[in-house]
């Protein structure tokens, strides 16, 4: 993704960038995002599992999905984020009202698949929720945006609900951990420690022959970055933009590509 702005427009990545609010309008008359909680699961229809679908995790999809959108009159600035970054709040879940309909990032929901809806995580970013009332813990990807509610963090498939027993009361005080990106959980520190080679990692996001380009683009990562990366200019023959903050290869690989920096250079030191 280019991660909030894109500097070069295409007719396909206006056409994606609509992806950010089809969830949100196909789940209301009114085009808001209005979930279903608790209560009756329609029982009185049926609801066949959508099977297997192929995830969407397209350069032009994180683009779309990672831009600012308004939803009620209030902005919201999608960010990226780092392996045990850790949100506490409200869990609510939403099930057949919006079974087949389309999520944000182009995929549609399936109330019987372990996925979830957040309002700034990248998509697909996988996370293990907790539930602080009860003990029970479910491992969900981001497909989607919302819940756009006050105090809620994550609004989680009916079977997800179902995982961590709170479907009936229709919320739960929960734990939002951060287990990695790109639809892949992050190796362990022990898997990292057999796997990585021992040193520092960088990814290069560009290299310009001219100091302002290095600059403006420093900036445009500074505004989206969370604490525990920096970005840093790197001068020699060429002016090197670089992201550090990065443990091991993998972590630095999983941010590329959770991001749709496919250019992008690994560094180690």
């Amino acid at each position: 993704m280019l991660l909030g702005k894109s500097i070069k427009t295409t007719i396909f990545s206006t056409v994606c960038a609509t992806i950010i609010f089809t969830g949100c309008s196909t789940k209301s008359t009114s085009g808001s995002y209005i979930p279903y909680y608790g209560g009756s699961e329609k029982k009185n229809k049926t609801f066949k599992p959508l099977g297997d679908q192929a995830i969407k995790n397209s350069k032009a999809m994180h683009r779309a999905t990672m831009r600012p959108y308004k939803v009620h009159g209030k902005w919201y600035y999608p960010t990226l984020a780092k392996v045990g970054d850790v949100q506490t709040g409200i869990a609510s879940w939403y099930g057949p009202n919006f079974h087949a309909k389309l999520t944000s990032n182009g995929e549609m929901y399936d109330m019987y698949a372990m996925t979830a809806a957040h309002k700034t995580l990248p998509m697909n970013s996988m996370v293990k929720v907790d539930n602080l009332e009860n003990g029970k813990s479910v491992v969900v990807r981001i497909n989607d945006r919302g819940p756009f509610i006050t105090g809620r963090i994550i609004d989680l498939s009916n079977k997800a609900a179902h995982a961590i027993n709170m479907v009936g009361k229709g919320t739960a005080n929960v734990r939002v951990t951060v287990l990695g990106f790109n639809a892949k959980i992050a190796q362990t520190e022990e898997e990292k420690q057999e796997t990585a080679t021992v040193g520092r990692y960088y990814v290069q996001v560009g290299a310009f022959s001219r100091l302002e380009g290095a600059k403006i683009t420093k900036r445009k990562f500074e505004l989206i970055l969370e604490d525990g990366y920096n970005v840093i200019i790197k001068s020699t023959d060429l002016h090197r933009v670089w992201i550090s903050g990065f443990r091991s290869e993998q972590e630095a690989q999983d941010f590329k590509e959770a991001n749709g920096l496919k250019g992008a250079l690994i560094i180690a030191k």
